[in-house]
């Protein structure tokens, strides 16, 4: 039953990579119930799982509950938590977890768990230096293992940093290259989030055309998979015309609203324009 149930819980990770949502949270449903008597922590991973879907949705109430319960049952609650702290506006709070954590873990292999979340953390806490060298080691250890998911990752972390220290042109490089391997191995997410840091580069460089075009492709993949936090997010960049045109995703407001129910599940019934 334990073994069962973490074939689930990695089953749910992948298809969570691939941008199946709903499976991916229904399987990790499915691992909390097989696990939910074992004393291995195993029940923990899958109710924090269920908090990961939950975050990247935007349904912050669940994401809060099923991180404070994946604690009760022995689980960590990080990186999931310090990012559902920094998307509530508590930067401070996020900054302060993601340095314990990483103070506390010392094997190379589990930093890599927590240092892509924390250079992200730290970027939005404005402490570049701290992020350069968060960024640095994720690279050494990317190199070390020679895995080119990982190298993905930190060439991820190496664009977004050099895009906050004002180096859109060096940003590129690294940005692409961890997008093509993306959208290689089919995770949507990852790359869509990764569209965004190039429309804000290209943004930078001046070039409003090709930055709209890398917005519009990720505000897309965002609405289908029902990303609520990113929408907002670019909705916002577009707003404050960092990323060319406004509405580059060619769709109202109300549009994005129905579009966003539609993809987290809801049926047209309960849609709020079919119940008006």
């Amino acid at each position: 039953m334990p073994f069962a149930g973490l074939c689930l819980i990695h089953r749910s990770e992948i298809l969570q990579l691939g941008g199946a949502w709903p499976e991916a949270f229904e399987e990790a449903r499915r691992a909390a119930a097989r696990l939910s008597r074992s004393r291995d922590g195993g029940a923990g991973h899958a109710v924090y799982q269920q908090g990961e879907i939950h975050r990247l949705r935007g349904e912050m109430v669940e994401a809060e509950q099923a991180y404070a319960l994946a604690t009760e049952r022995g689980r960590d609650p990080h990186p999931g938590l310090a990012l559902l702290r920094m998307a509530q506006g508590r930067v401070d709070l996020a900054a302060a977890a993601s340095r314990r954590v990483l103070r506390a873990t010392t094997d190379p292999l589990r930093r890599t768990n927590f240092l892509p979340a924390h250079v992200e953390i730290i970027l939005a806490a404005s402490d570049l230096a701290e992020a350069r060298r968060a960024s640095d080691e994720l690279s050494a250890l990317a190199e070390g293992f020679g895995m080119e998911i990982l190298s993905a990752i930190a060439q991820h972390a190496k664009g977004a940093v050099r895009l906050a220290e004002g180096d859109a042109s060096g940003a590129i490089d690294p940005l692409r290259h961890a997008q093509h391997v993306w959208q290689r191995v089919g995770t949507p997410y990852l790359s869509a989030r990764i569209r965004v840091l190039v429309a804000r580069a290209f943004h930078a460089l001046g070039d409003t055309d090709g930055a709209a075009r890398e917005l519009d492709a990720a505000q897309k993949t965002f609405v289908q998979l029902g990303a609520a936090p990113d929408v907002a997010a670019v909705e916002a960049l577009a707003a404050r015309g960092e990323t060319g045109t406004p509405d580059a995703h060619g769709l109202s407001a109300r549009e994005l609203e129905v579009l966003l129910l539609l993809a987290s599940g809801k049926t047209n019934k309960r849609s709020p324009m079919c119940s008006s």
